[in-house]
């Protein structure tokens, strides 16, 4: 079975994508390279193309080579040749389930959560949903139309894409004016309000592996830059601090891995997994769940392996005989 990294993609995450496939490579420099371009086209890299690609999370990456053809011709050729994909995509089709769905109706083992756990996961909320049914708080919606409203409320909201990344698209809002802002958002995409909860921000990783285990990793403090934990704070600032093993109380860490392993078990996701939670007066709420959770070299999951005390090329491996279990099965 050759093993192959697919990164890249269609949606704006495929920046943070390629910063994962360099991390990828390094630890599994025999697997081959599939970039997946903005076009849709697919194309088999050289590592020093992708090595060479120095500003990946500011700049597009150029594949140089030429085209495989579209992405299900691509996959077609996966089958073919008896392909392993290493998923190195984040957000969109990537991780919305349509690249899983589309991998599982051939037979191509991927590594990651299946088709319907990642459309599940994806939609932030009907995640919160199954989040609450496993017993895991989570913030309570706000209609468009209440949002004045909740406004007067609660003081302030916070307003975000309904099926995207959680760096992207934030609206934090403290006045009408904000709201007036929301509403244009929503006009080209979903949109879901919550009401602003202080705290600290968390996140926790679960992984399973191969002898059957599943449990939640470290959890993970993020100290972020003036302005929030957006895209330019999590990957452009080095004011940015995220500290593992987080600075909680014990019993305030216990309850961030019981509900981020509650939560990837509710939303029935495989491999591996990153839920979000701010950590109020009131204990952890959960924000979201991510099935394909950045893995560059500064990405918050391989750090929380390394507290773990699990070397990162162990976990790829052990990823990929799990890929290759279930496709089996």
């Amino acid at each position: 079975m050759r093993m192959t990294i697919l990164f890249g993609g269609t949606n704006k995450e495929r920046l943070v994508s390629v910063a994962s496939a360099q991390a990828l490579h390094l630890a599994l420099p025999d697997a081959d390279l599939w970039f997946w371009d903005a076009d849709d086209s697919v194309h088999e890299t050289r590592p020093q193309v992708l090595l060479k690609h120095s500003r990946p999370f500011e700049e597009p990456f150029k594949p140089g080579s030429p085209s495989l053809g579209k992405i299900e011709a691509a996959l077609d050729r996966a089958q073919a040749e008896d392909r392993l994909l290493v998923l190195g995509l984040h957000g969109g089709m990537a991780e919305n389930g349509e690249l899983q769905a589309m991998c599982e109706m051939r037979g191509i083992p991927f590594t990651g959560s299946g088709s319907a756990s990642s459309h599940l996961a994806f939609d932030k909320v009907a995640a919160k949903r199954f989040a609450a049914i496993a017993g895991v708080k989570a913030p309570t919606s706000v209609a468009q139309e209440d949002a004045e409203k909740a406004l007067a409320e609660y003081g302030r909201l916070i307003a975000k894409p309904t099926r995207d990344g959680s760096s992207y698209g934030l609206i934090f809002v403290h006045s009408k004016q904000d709201i007036v802002a929301v509403r244009k958002a929503a006009k080209t995409e979903d949109y879901l309000i919550e009401p602003f909860i202080a705290g600290v921000e968390a996140t926790c990783g679960v992984l399973e592996q191969s002898d059957g285990s599943v449990f939640s990793l470290p959890p993970i403090e993020i100290v972020p830059a003036a302005g929030g934990f957006d895209y330019t704070a999590k990957y452009l600032l080095k004011s940015t601090q995220e500290i593992c093993p987080g600075r909680f109380a014990p019993d305030v860490s216990a309850q961030i891995m019981d509900h981020a392993l509650r939560a990837h078990r509710a939303l029935s996701c495989s491999g591996y997994s990153r839920t979000d939670f701010i950590v109020s007066a009131q204990g952890p709420i959960y924000l979201e769940t991510n099935t394909l959770p950045g893995l560059t070299k500064a990405s918050l999951y391989p750090k929380a392996l390394k507290a773990q005390g699990i070397e990162f090329v162990d976990f790829l491996h052990d990823q990929i005989a799990l890929a290759a279990r279930r496709t089996r099965k």
